[in-house]
């Protein structure tokens, strides 16, 4: 097939000009069903995600950590179906920015952009911190790997943030099949380390910390508050976060209108299943004691995993591999999850640009790999910056703020999805009873459940009290505010501030000249699409003059 070698569309000046040419210049038709499904689990870094927060959400709901995985799954399952049903129609990898521009206006949607990007690149310094950890502890360099904020960690998780974006600059197959690799290893290790952990808990080899599992720890109504029921929602959403990820390649894929939606339902319930069994194995093993491997022990909240390895598998020759494997399964999902955050942004940013909401530079894509050039360099290198910052405040403890912070900005741009999905589709919710289901009620349903959990957790994360970092406010003297409501909030706050500049500078956008809910997705057709004729495009990037290698 013969694809337009430029972004047309970032250089057009309207949607009439928008709709001559549908294609963005991505490779169209590379990823199947699996590479979706593997995209889409192996964004959400099961083990790295388990790692970082089980800890902190027994911190909040004690026992019923089990009970939350699965409650936190219902919105999760409900704006996946809405991604769904969106992409059906419009396959665009802009997604949510997409979606809520033709749903809700310009404004809008640019918003729900930057709280993809936004939340992308804060987690993006959590994952290139573990990385630079579990680097060190894999070859037992323990007194470096223990220490998150050693600068021998900093470089190596920077020096694998450069190494990832490179990976994701050099084309989607590429990544997806690295990604089948490192999943592999991934969900292998998390499936052993929670039947090796129940099988000591039920013979009597387990810990002096250890119990049998309850089904009370099923039972939503022993939550200890609204509260902490909403805290402990986020906490497990952003272990549930990154499944959207296969719709954001959904430009990408064989069968665009149905694949990625697929793949995202499918992902969700495959992680549902997979956080269920190592959150019970996990606390059966362990406890929620405040010492030892107990779950609540905080010295251990930020890796859980790793403490409960050594514990598991013992000290003999056996205890001593499978614990490195662990370890392994660790590192391999923060690479692989740092990977795939880029390629959601990077399309994200794509999508912007080529609608004019961003500058133009981010809608190139490189003629020989079919990759966004710009926006997947830019995405990188401003992870970076973020990284060697966050790294030197607060002894790195806003890194660890980040973790909850992120949690209200994919509790935003989820839940606006469903709004958008529900609204894009109301005139067709009378056409039957499949319609009015999944194009609205589950969507809607989704979105409110995650704005009520938003709303009470920004109003918990005010408090100083709440998250490891609060800050001093310079016109109220002894007013501390959390560090994660900063973070949170205040990268809100950040992209409104952009977006006001931008449309001061560039209007036409957001006067709805360019995207708006009559535009025509820019995305390839499944079948053959007209090549551009370069004469009527500005030259763009052109890192490989063959262009003609193209296929």
């Amino acid at each position: 097939m013969t694809t337009a070698s430029y972004p047309s569309g970032a250089e057009s000046s309207g949607p009439t000009s928008l709709g001559e040419v549908r294609d963005k210049g991505l490779k169209n038709g590379c990823l199947g069903l699996v590479s979706s499904v593997v995209i889409g689990v192996a964004s959400t870094a099961p083990a790295y995600s388990l790692a970082a927060t089980l800890g902190f959400v027994v911190a909040v709901v004690g026992p019923q950590s089990p009970i939350i995985v699965i409650l936190a799954f219902v919105p999760i399952l409900f704006i996946a179906v809405g991604y769904r049903e969106l992409n059906r129609r419009e396959p665009d990898c802009g997604t949510t920015f997409t979606w809520a521009t033709k749903a809700f206006g310009s404004y809008t949607g640019w918003l729900g952009g930057w709280g993809i990007v936004a939340a992308d690149i804060l987690v993006m310094a959590s994952l290139a911190q573990v990385a630079g950890q579990y680097g060190f502890l894999l070859f037992g360099a323990d007194g470096i790997g223990s220490n998150p904020t050693s600068f021998w960690v900093l470089l190596v998780g920077c020096l694998w943030m450069v190494v990832m974006t490179w990976i994701c600059y050099r084309g989607i197959e590429l990544s997806a099949n690295l990604q089948k690799v490192l999943l592999s290893i991934e969900i292998t290790m998390l499936a052993v380390f929670a039947v090796v952990a129940l099988i000591r808990v039920y013979t009597g080899h387990g810990a002096s910390t250890s119990v049998h599992a309850s089904w009370s720890w099923f039972n939503p109504t022993a939550l200890p508050s609204f509260s902490a029921f909403s805290q402990g929602i986020l906490l497990m959403i952003f272990i549930y976060w990154g499944w959207d990820s296969a719709v954001s390649v959904n430009e990408e894929t064989a069968d665009r209108e149905r694949t990625p939606g697929r793949a995202a339902v499918l992902s969700t319930v495959i992680l549902l299943v997979t956080y269920a069994l190592v959150t019970v194995a996990a606390q059966s093993f362990a406890g929620i004691g405040a010492s030892g491997i107990g779950l609540n022990n905080a010295n251990n909240s930020g890796d859980v995993i790793s403490v409960l390895g050594h514990a598991v598998f013992g000290n003999s020759t056996t205890g001593d591999v499978f614990t490195k494997l662990l370890i392994l399964m660790v590192l391999s999902s923060a690479a692989a999850s740092t990977q795939t955050t880029i390629l959601p942004t990077a399309r994200t940013t794509l999508s912007m640009a080529v609608y004019k909401a961003i500058p133009r530079v981010f809608a190139r894509v490189h003629p020989r790999y079919l990759t966004p050039t710009w926006s997947t360099i830019g995405m990188g290198g401003i992870s970076l910056v973020v990284y060697i910052v966050m790294n030197y405040l607060s002894s790195g403890n806003v890194i660890a703020d980040s973790v909850s912070a992120i949690g209200l900005m994919i509790a935003f741009y989820y839940g606006l999805t469903g709004y958008a999905c529900f609204w894009y589709y109301r005139h067709d919710l009378r056409d039957s009873a499949r319609d009015l289901f999944y194009k609205g009620i589950i969507p809607l349903l989704g979105g409110i459940m995650l704005t009520l959990a938003l709303i009470r957790t920004v109003y918990d994360d005010w408090h100083p009290d709440f998250g490891f970092t609060s800050w001093l406010m310079p016109f109220w003297p002894h007013w501390h505010i959390g560090g994660i409501f900063i973070l949170g909030v205040g990268s809100m706050i950040v992209g409104v501030i952009l977006m006001l500049i931008y449309r001061a500078l560039r209007p036409p956008f957001f006067l709805g000249e360019v995207l708006n809910a009559n535009t025509p997705v820019l995305a390839p057709e499944d079948a053959a699409v007209p090549t551009v004729d370069t004469a009527e495009v500005p030259a763009v990037e052109t890192a490989n003059p063959d262009s003609s290698s193209r296929a």
